[in-house]
C-alpha cells in the first residue's frame, strides 16, 4: 500500500489538512482518523499554533526533494524524448517535405523539443503547485491560533476517506490533488 509515485518517487502525494478551533478537538479527530483508516502514526500529524517546525510535519519527504526533482526530470524528460521521436515518425510517414528531405536534422529538432517539453513538465511536477493551498491553510490556521490535523495518504481513496472523516468531525478540510 505504500508504493512510491511513478513520477515523483514520493510515498505520499495525497495530503489532507483539517483545521480545528482547539487542540483537543484536533487530537480527537487525529486519533479517530488513525484508528478508522488504520494509518501509521507518521501518516497523521497534529500541527499546533506554536509548532517550531511545521514544514517537517507538512512535507516530511522534503528532505528528499532532490530525489523528487531528479526522478521527475529524468522520467518526464525521457517521455518527452519518446514523444518527440514519435512525432518525427508520424510526420515522416505523412511525407512532410522538411522531415523527408532532412531526416537527421528533423529528428534531432523533434528530439530536442520533445525532451525540453518533458523537462519543463518535470520542473512543474517538482514545484508541487497543488501543495500550496494545503500548506497555506495550515500556516493561516497557525497564525489564527488554530490547530491542524495533517494526513499523508497513500492513495486518492485514502485521502478522500480521511477528508470525509475530518469534515464529519468539524474540520475545515483542504486537500492536495
Amino acid at each position: 500500500m505504500s508504493e512510491t509515485s511513478s513520477i515523483t518517487g514520493e510515498l505520499s502525494n495525497s495530503k489532507v489538512a483539517a483545521v480545528f478551533a482547539s487542540e483537543s478537538l484536533a487530537r480527537q479527530a487525529a486519533d479517530a482518523v488513525t484508528s478508522a483508516l488504520s494509518l501509521g502514526s507518521a501518516q497523521v500529524q497534529v500541527v499546533t499554533p506554536d509548532e517550531p517546525h511545521p514544514g517537517r510535519k507538512l512535507e516530511p519527504e522534503s528532505r528528499g526533494i532532490w530525489r523528487t526533482i531528479v526522478v521527475a526530470h529524468v522520467k518526464l524528460g525521457i517521455a518527452g524524448a519518446v514523444v518527440g521521436l514519435l512525432g518525427f515518425a508520424v510526420l515522416h510517414a505523412k511525407g512532410v517535405p522538411f522531415i523527408v528531405n532532412s531526416p537527421i536534422a528533423a529528428a534531432l529538432v523533434m528530439l530536442f523539443f520533445g525532451t525540453l517539453g518533458g523537462l519543463l513538465l518535470g520542473g512543474l511536477v517538482s514545484l508541487r503547485p497543488d501543495h500550496d493551498r494545503y500548506v497555506e491553510a495550515t500556516r493561516d490556521a497557525m497564525a489564527a491560533g488554530d490547530t491542524t490535523v495533517v494526513v499523508h495518504a497513500f492513495s486518492m481513496e485514502q485521502r478522500q476517506q480521511a477528508a470525509d472523516l475530518l469534515r464529519a468531525r468539524g474540520g475545515e478540510v483542504t486537500t492536495t490533488l
